[in-house]
């Protein structure tokens, strides 16, 4: 008796469990970040990438900058074949997988996070609608 209500225990906490992105309280458009929310031991040039639903894009501001944009759909410099693509120290949008990816870098506007708590807001939007119609979504992680 002792024993199956164990298993029933065991069972019942199992499909209660909130574990991945449910723990994170994501909004329906995210589907994951990285890094996660309240992170710890975060390094100072880590990327950060949010992963969006089909159909949307968006902005990431770090710690108060707002960071320019880079859709690599629509490339200012079309390479030529063979020609090794350089991207620029920007937030990068990928269409084909709905990402934005950030990472601190020598040229950037943010070069490195600062050691402690550092605050990622990413504002997106449905591609159809625009800006205007635009949410944010913020978290936060802490840098050693």
């Amino acid at each position: 008796m002792v024993i199956a209500l164990g298993v029933v225990l065991i069972f019942f906490g199992l499909s209660r469990a909130v574990t991945g992105t449910g723990l994170q309280h994501l909004p329906a458009q995210i589907e994951g970040l990285t890094p996660v929310r309240s992170a710890t031991q975060v390094q100072q040039q880590e990327r950060i990438q949010v992963d969006l639903i089909t159909g949307y894009t968006g902005v990431l501001t770090v710690d108060g900058v707002e960071l320019p944009t880079y859709d690599i759909s629509n490339p200012s410099v079309v390479p030529q074949p063979g020609q090794q693509v350089t991207l620029p120290p920007e937030t990068i949008f990928e269409p084909g997988n709905d990402t934005l990816t950030f990472t601190p870098s020598k040229g950037a506007l943010v070069k490195q996070y600062t050691t402690g708590i550092n605050t990622v807001t990413v504002r997106y939007w449905k591609i159809t609608d625009g800006r205007n119609f635009s949410k944010t979504f913020t978290w936060q992680f802490d840098v050693v």
